[in-house]
């Protein structure tokens, strides 16, 4: 009788021990969708890495471009200023010289450089 308990245990044994097994190594449904999730959360991660970098490039290159075109903006006001300022500064002189002339005409003095000095 003590040798069938044994061959009975034993059978027992051998019978559960693969059904253990395979639970132990079989993934199922439940692993898969844990592998699932940490696979979206790794690549939400990575787009979010990617939207960000590509954030910040945009975001200084419109930094870059904005200041340039501050500078070329100044630099053609002070440039347009520069040159209304010689074209007033011309204009008022040769008024000035004409004004001159016109005077001397009125006066009848000749036109001669003791009577215009030089621009």
């Amino acid at each position: 009788m003590g040798r069938y308990r044994t061959f009975a245990l034993v059978a027992i044994l051998l019978t559960a021990l693969p059904a253990a097994f395979a639970q132990t190594t079989d993934s199922g449904p439940k692993q898969d969708m844990k592998d699932a999730g940490s696979d979206t959360k790794h690549a939400a991660t990575s787009t979010g890495h990617g939207v960000t970098q590509g954030t910040k490039k945009v975001y200084h290159k419109t930094t870059t471009g904005t200041e340039k075109g501050y500078d070329k903006t100044k630099s053609g006001t002070e440039k347009g200023y520069d040159k209304a300022k010689s074209g007033t500064e011309t204009g008022y002189h040769k008024t000035a010289h004409a004004t001159k002339s016109g005077v001397h005409k009125v006066e009848g003095k000749p036109d001669t450089p003791a009577n215009n000095p030089p621009q």
